[in-house]
């Protein structure tokens, strides 16, 4: 159950530091690298921003829960 957990974590972390950097900023970000294959994929930039910011609320959520799980089962 530990290792598992473990490795929720890990992929949640990296899921999420990927999302973060993916989400434009106030001048385009990483995302603006990407928006011509974003753009076949999902239309338009700004449905590719939405994407990243509801992909990373679940990962943080996902992050937070398996943190705390391992948390609980290591004290």
């Amino acid at each position: 159950m530990v290792i598992a957990l473990v490795i929720l974590l890990i992929l949640s972390s990296l899921g999420l530091i990927a999302a973060v950097l993916l989400q434009s900023g106030r001048s385009a970000g990483l995302s603006g690298a990407i928006t011509g294959a974003g753009e076949t994929m999902f239309g338009k930039k700004k449905g590719l921003d939405e994407l990243f910011a509801k992909l990373t609320a679940i990962l943080a959520g996902v992050f937070l829960l398996s943190s705390l799980g391992l948390g609980m089962l290591l004290k």
